[in-house]
């Protein structure tokens, strides 16, 4: 692959005036990290002008490499490098670094600015992405041919991303798995925020990656060396079979001489003086601030048109191929092949199941038509119901296997699989435990706020755990997770709503959390007429009397409904008119207008939910709910659920003591007004 240029010397100005933004945007904006810019714009400018096939005309172009700064906190490098080759920055975004609005967040945002694949900033994360994108890469090229799957994904991490935990387990899941084409620089400056990284750290990397499988190549001073950086990256995307990590020994800040190789030149942008002496030692212009000459943005704009060939001979690659293009376009959809809705299993009410096993019949019988599926699971793959029969392994013996193991790793389970989404071509599928959610929070926050469309199988959802007690039994998280913007949150009632949820979930574009059921719970009559047009709004009357206005309504999620509709029929038996609502997903509920949402739950009508989870949140719907409020407890499942409430003779009561309450209430405002 040719450079943009054979002039040595208006590459070292091009390198320089990457080294000059560094410093005038967090100065600019009184905010920032200029040093680890500084250090690395020799790497970027390798990178982006002779390494990588990338198309600035067309981001979202899918055979081109992908690059991943694990540290986002030097955001401005790669905003930089947006802006010189021609991702639509301009000069005026950067001067707009870190401002609200602006093009140039803190840190890179996906779907915010062109060019960036991934949201990055929490440490540590985008290295979990990497591996994803290294696996979505392989399979997609084992199924669809190298003419048109044959691109590397580079990762830029540091310090702080490999002290992280989430580091060990991605390092360790991807040289277990043999992913070639990926390609990590560490960033090794020695330097953290609290000051040498020796008052914390003293781990042998290279042995460390050495250990997980992966190829290392400790490449010592070089970080000026654009020759010997190219070199050590194209040794790098020749390994087929080992992920690689280049350890580069930079200094931080260079060549700023008051802050190089401190703590200071992390963290905070520099002072106007510093600014203006490594500028003379740079030969920029000292006064003059965001200077970029004409010949250097030539220089890298030149990538526009180098990018629109590699883009037109991949175009026409990809149109002389007979490769199935429906089945291509469903994987990079990470939807399923027009009509896979029909493949959905129906199941039979009064039998009983629980929607963990529901939503392996739903993976399975839908399998062969959503082409770019990738389920697996944090050692619990039979158990979490994301196990696809007859698939096999994904390794490097199996490329393009269809089950993916993550072991022990929920971490990187979770990072891995906003990479694979966000790479384009699979949708993931992931399940452990719901308690264990907690492992994956930062990563499922990332996946919300980039709208990466995953899909979590969270199951053993509720004390009905049982026996391994309340250290396994969610109690906060379905309250925890709603409240995360972006993150759809489900929780089927039965089998028939589970189904309806798949499909919903397949045809998302965000993250969904299918919040599953341990034990066996009834097929409801009700869900086979109702939950098809009722689930896709996230709530819905499940029961009603047709003939008299509702005195009460039982609202609730999951392995509870079943409960409400045994109250219903105890409070009937007494001449209580009551409403059955099961409300699976309070997303897609309050999506819908008031009208709808006053039709299912109808103001002035008492409501009593029942969820065996904390009541935080149930306010903004019920007047009291039967819920816990404190840890679970080790016993037989039923045992359990009877001790905290969670049986139709403790709702029925909870229910008629509402209606008694209310009724006192408005019998107390009554006599109150005719005084």
């Amino acid at each position: 692959m040719p450079p943009t240029t054979s002039d040595p010397a208006l590459e070292q100005l091009g390198i320089n005036v990457i080294r000059g933004l560094a410093m005038d945007a967090p100065a600019k904006a009184k905010s920032g990290h200029s040093g680890t810019a500084m250090a690395l714009a020799p790497l970027a400018h390798v990178l982006f002008t002779r390494v990588m096939r990338h198309d600035p005309g067309n981001p979202d172009w899918p055979d081109r490499d992908r690059f991943v700064l694990s540290a986002g906190h030097a955001s401005i490098l790669l905003y930089s490098m947006l802006y010189l080759t021609g991702y639509g920055l301009t000069l005026e975004d950067l001067k707009e670094f870190r401002q609200v609005g602006s093009r140039t967040p803190g840190h890179p945002e996906r779907l915010h600015t062109a060019g960036v694949e991934v949201t990055t900033g929490p440490l540590g994360q985008g290295i979990g992405d990497g591996v994803g994108m290294g696996v979505a890469e392989r399979a997609l090229r084992d199924r669809f041919g190298p003419e048109l799957c044959d691109h590397h994904t580079f990762v830029i991490c540091g310090d702080g991303c490999l002290e992280e935990g989430i580091s060990h387990e991605a390092a360790s899941l991807a040289g277990h798995l043999g992913l070639g084409r990926l390609v990590y620089v560490y960033d090794d400056n020695h330097i953290t925020i609290d000051g040498p990284t020796e008052l914390s750290y003293s781990d042998n990397v290279p042995e460390r990656f050495s250990a997980y499988g992966w190829d290392v190549d400790s490449i010592g001073e070089v970080a000026n060396d654009t020759d010997m950086l190219e070199a050590a990256l194209r040794r790098a995307m020749a390994n087929e079979d080992q992920p690689s990590l280049i350890v580069l020994r930079s200094h931080i800040g260079w060549p700023a001489p008051g802050i190089m190789d401190t703590k200071e030149a992390h963290g905070n942008p520099l002072k106007p003086e510093e600014i203006r002496i490594t500028k003379e030692i740079l030969g920029l212009p000292p006064d003059e601030s965001f200077w970029v000459p004409d010949a250097v943005l030539d220089l890298y704009r030149r990538c526009v048109g180098r990018g629109e060939e590699f883009r037109a001979d991949w175009q026409a690659r990809f149109d002389a191929s007979d490769v199935d293009k429906a089945a291509w376009a469903a994987s990079w959809s990470g939807h399923g092949v027009e009509g896979w809705e029909t493949k959905l299993p129906t199941f039979k009410a009064g039998d009983q199941l629980a929607t963990r096993r529901a939503i392996n019949a739903c993976v399975n019988a839908t399998a062969p038509v959503i082409p770019g599926l990738l389920p697996g699971a944090a050692d619990l793959t039979e158990n979490t119901g994301v196990t696809l029969d007859g698939a096999e392994r994904q390794s490097p013996e199996h490329p393009g296997g269809r089950q993916l193991y993550y072991g022990i790793r929920e971490h990187a389970m979770g990072a891995a699989m906003t990479g694979m989404a966000l790479h384009g071509g699979i949708l993931p599928v992931g399940g452990t435990f719901f308690t264990f959610s907690d492992y994956m929070r930062p990563a499922v926050r990332l996946a919300a706020m980039s709208r990466a469309h995953v899909i979590y199988s969270w199951t053993h959802d509720s004390i009905g755990v049982g026996e391994d007690g309340p250290t396994h039994e969610p109690i906060e998280h379905l309250a925890s997770l709603r409240a995360m913007p972006g993150l759809l949150v489900v929780r089927p009632a039965d089998a028939n709503e589970c189904a309806q949820a798949w499909q919903c979930a397949v045809n998302a574009d965000q993250p969904v959390a299918m919040v599953l059921s341990r034990q066996s719970i009834p097929v409801l009559a009700e869900t086979a007429e109702r939950a098809a047009d009722g689930l896709p709004r996230g709530g819905y009357v499940l029961r009603a009397e047709a003939s008299a206005p509702a005195d009460l309504v039982l609202v609730g999620t999951g392995s509870e409904v079943h409960l409400c509709l045994g109250a219903a029929d105890a409070l009937s038996a007494e001449g209580r008119s009551v409403r059955v609502v099961s409300l699976p997903c309070f997303e897609w509920f309050e999506d819908q207008d008031e009208e709808y949402r006053e039709s299912v739950l109808p103001s002035g009508v008492p409501t009593l939910s029942v969820e065996a989870a904390a009541s935080f949140g149930w306010d903004r719907y019920a007047d009291a709910s039967v819920a816990i409020d404190t840890y679970g407890a080790s016993g037989p499942s039923q045992a359990v659920l009877d001790h905290f409430g969670f049986t139709v003779e403790n709702v029925t009561q909870r229910a008629l003591a509402l209606l008694d309450e209310v009724g006192r209430e408005r019998a107390t405002a009554g006599s109150d007004k005719r005084r």
